[in-house]
């Protein structure tokens, strides 16, 4: 384990994590802080906790919708991979014959 440091609306917060872990943990807190930054810029007088609350809100957004877009690219891959089946099935049975 590795102890790193990472900076978000101009706090640091400690972090560890595992060597490999650490430039994606970086990049991870940038996104999060440039998004913390952008809902600062946007709402300037609501409270810190306001802006965090809401830019997480869109982050998780986000990542349901990626997820969603995984799921429906994996049922696309999955009858890919069924009619590819099928047509070798086929092919197959035709040099059996």
């Amino acid at each position: 384990m590795k102890s790193i440091k990472v900076t978000i609306l101009g706090k640091e917060f400690p972090l560890k994590v595992e060597d490999s872990e650490e430039e994606a943990m970086k990049r991870i807190a940038g996104y999060v802080d440039d998004k913390f930054r952008q809902y600062k810029k946007e709402l300037n007088k609501q409270p810190d906790t306001t802006i965090m609350t809401l830019a997480a809100l869109s982050i998780a957004e986000e990542l349901f919708e990626e997820r969603k877009r995984n799921r429906e690219l994996n049922q696309q891959e999955d009858k890919v991979l069924q009619n590819v089946n099928k047509s070798l099935e086929s092919f197959l049975e035709e040099i059996r014959e």
